[in-house]
């Protein structure tokens, strides 16, 4: 899967127009939330991923909340660099080019796919700043 640079994941949300009645409005994802069991994940294709990461390296678990937000926020900034958006991957709506974010959560007795809309303003390329 291809890894796409900062400028081009900003590049993919800043010319989406929303699509009034796409089948993909159903998702009300501008936070972190779990991808709804009734949702027809195959309106969803993927494009790309948020890092090339080494498999054999760990990425951080830090999350990046500089202005005091939480993980599921709405303004919470989309730090590349951090937890969770160094796991992502990005796809898109096939009719609408919608894109947004996914991620698979593995908790200790549950595994949840977790999506949020990608929102160009909250984009931050924090992946250069990391040791």
């Amino acid at each position: 899967m291809t890894a796409l640079t900062a400028a081009q994941i900003v590049g993919l949300a800043a010319h989406y127009v929303p699509e009034a009645g796409c089948a993909c409005s159903a998702l009300k994802c501008a936070g972190w939330e779990s991808l709804p069991a009734t949702f027809d994940a195959s309106l969803l294709r993927r494009v790309g991923q948020t890092n090339n990461r080494d498999p054999y390296d760990e990425p951080t678990l830090e999350e990046h909340h500089p202005q005091g937000t939480r993980y599921d926020a709405a303004d919470a900034p989309i730090a590349l660099g951090h937890f969770p958006y160094n796991r992502c991957e990005i796809w898109q709506c096939a009719n609408c080019a919608r894109p947004l974010l996914r991620y698979t959560e593995y908790g200790g007795y549950y595994v949840d796919q977790r999506i949020r809309e990608l929102n160009a303003a909250l984009v931050v390329d924090t992946a250069a700043t990391l040791d």
